[in-house]
C-alpha cells in the first residue's frame, strides 16, 4: 500500500473539532501523576524474567532458591527482579527462619496477566 493512501486511512478527509467528545475525554482523563504511575507499571510487566517470576507465584509461595532453581537463573538475578516486583507491589515477602518466600501481593495482578494474556490469544 502506498504511503500515500495510508495516509489517507489514518486521517480525516478535513479538520473538525467535536467539542462534546473532548469534553468527555477532559472531564474523565486522569491526572498525569496517575497516568505516569500507570505507564510505570506496565514497563514492570515488560520484562519476560518478571513475567516468569508471576507465573512462577501464581501456583505457589517459594523461594529465592526455588525460582532460580525453576527458571535456571541465579538467586541474583532473581533477586534482582523480586526488588523491581516488590517495589512495583505486585509481590509480597515473608521470612521463615532462614529462607524468605515470595508470593503475589494480591489477585489484581493475576487479573493483569490473565488479561493479557486473553488479549494476545485474541484473532
Amino acid at each position: 500500500m502506498s504511503e500515500k493512501v495510508m495516509e489517507r486511512e489514518d486521517c480525516c478527509d478535513s479538520f473538525e473539532i467535536h467539542e462534546n467528545l473532548l469534553k468527555i475525554v477532559n472531564d474523565t482523563m486522569p491526572d498525569e501523576t496517575e497516568l505516569y504511575d500507570l505507564a510505570e507499571l506496565f514497563k514492570v510487566f515488560g520484562d519476560s524474567t518478571r513475567i516468569q517470576i508471576l507465573f512462577v507465584l501464581f501456583e505457589a509461595e517459594v523461594c529465592v532458591c526455588d525460582l532460580a532453581e525453576a527458571l535456571h537463573m541465579t538467586q541474583s538475578a532473581i533477586s534482582h527482579q523480586l526488588r523491581i516486583l516488590k517495589q512495583n507491589k505486585l509481590v509480597k515477602s515473608r521470612r521463615d527462619g532462614k529462607s524468605v518466600f515470595y508470593s503475589l501481593a494480591d489477585d489484581h495482578v493475576r487479573t493483569i496477566i490473565a488479561q493479557g494474556q486473553e488479549h494476545i490469544e485474541e484473532e
